[in-house]
């Protein structure tokens, strides 16, 4: 039988050994207390929640773990046996907890793409909130590189549009919302609509524009580029040779001088200008992932630096009339794409 398997003296066969340590403690401290006034302010819960888990844990136990009177609380048989089980719980659950607590000694690897930018900033405002994590830059193209990087616990965390990724992948990672990033065309100097402050979408028909065709670590950002090019009338430039690096990219688009297609604070590089889309203005859906159970304190600072910035900003505030394909718009509200 279940009550002789579980040995003498051990709580009833209705113990579930995935109880929820929190109540496990509002009983210890009712116990040690003898008194649901003096435990609840002990605890610095209301009175009436204490009760309420009292009971649950109780209803999960399937036993009687108090005995109440007006005048006094006694422990129960059942209650006297399960004491010292729940303080051993506890102390393991301490010591677990203690052993992961300070994870500030581990760097948190952080991919920026390309330095000098939206993430770059969150990055910087991260390790003024957390001076005592090592936040590691890395500079790496593409988020759906970075996200198979990441679930394969090379990186932990990365930016990038969330939408483009595989909805398998998707599910595995944790996600935040960071900006709507206005989105930009690089042109070399000697380009005819270089000369402009900003470019209408609409005098982009029939040009050639690049937007990482043929690269494997940026699928996301050229299917995004896709969608756009469609509704204006764009083509997509050919592949080029992957480019990792500033200098790489800056080397291989100058062979071939197309336009690029960037976000409005892309770093200009010599002989070329970045010049802002218009009418509507296109955005760029930036998110801040992560693998799914990572904790780090490193990860809540980039998590508030984030929040901060955007208050600050208003990087979360989508411009009237703007473009974003209803996935990304999704995403960016919070919403399964």
């Amino acid at each position: 039988m279940a009550s002789s398997a579980a040995g003498p003296g051990a709580p009833t066969q209705h113990f579930r050994p995935h109880t929820d340590p929190r109540l496990l403690r509002v009983f210890v401290a009712v116990a040690e207390e003898l008194h649901f006034t003096r435990a609840a302010a002990r605890l610095y819960v209301a009175q009436q929640a204490l009760s309420r888990d009292v009971r649950r844990l109780e209803r999960e136990l399937g036993v009687e773990l108090f005995v109440r009177t007006t005048r006094q609380v006694a422990l129960t048989a059942d209650g006297e046996r399960l004491l010292p089980y729940a303080r051993r719980v506890l102390d393991a659950h301490a010591e677990l907890t203690a052993a992961f607590a300070d994870r500030a000694d581990l760097p948190l690897f952080v991919d920026l793409n390309t330095d000098g930018m939206t993430a770059a900033r969150v990055l910087a405002r991260a390790r003024e909130l957390a001076p005592r994590c090592e936040l590691m830059a890395r500079f790496e193209s593409g988020l759906t590189w970075a996200a198979d990087e990441i679930l394969a616990g090379r990186l932990d965390v990365s930016f990038g549009r969330a939408a483009g990724l595989d909805p398998a992948v998707r599910a595995r990672l944790g996600m935040r919302p960071v900006r709507y990033e206005p989105m930009a065309v690089m042109f070399p100097d000697a380009h005819p609509l270089a000369a402009r402050e900003t470019v209408a979408l609409g005098d982009l028909a029939g040009e050639t524009i690049y937007a990482g065709a043929g690269n494997p670590r940026t699928v996301e950002w050229t299917d995004f580029a896709r969608l756009l090019f469609a509704e204006w009338d764009i083509e997509l430039a050919p592949p080029a040779p992957l480019a990792i690096g500033v200098a790489e990219f800056q080397r291989v688009m100058s062979k071939s001088r197309n336009p690029v297609l960037v976000v409005d604070d892309f770093p200009p590089m010599p002989d070329t200008v970045v010049r802002p889309l218009a009418d509507p203005v296109p955005l760029s859906p930036l998110l801040l992932v992560w693998r799914k159970g990572l904790c780090h304190p490193g990860l809540d600072a980039l998590c508030e630096a984030a929040d901060l910035l955007g208050a600050e900003e208003g990087w979360l505030v989508r411009p009237a009339g703007s473009w974003l394909p209803e996935p990304d718009a999704a995403l960016m509200l919070g919403r399964t794409a």
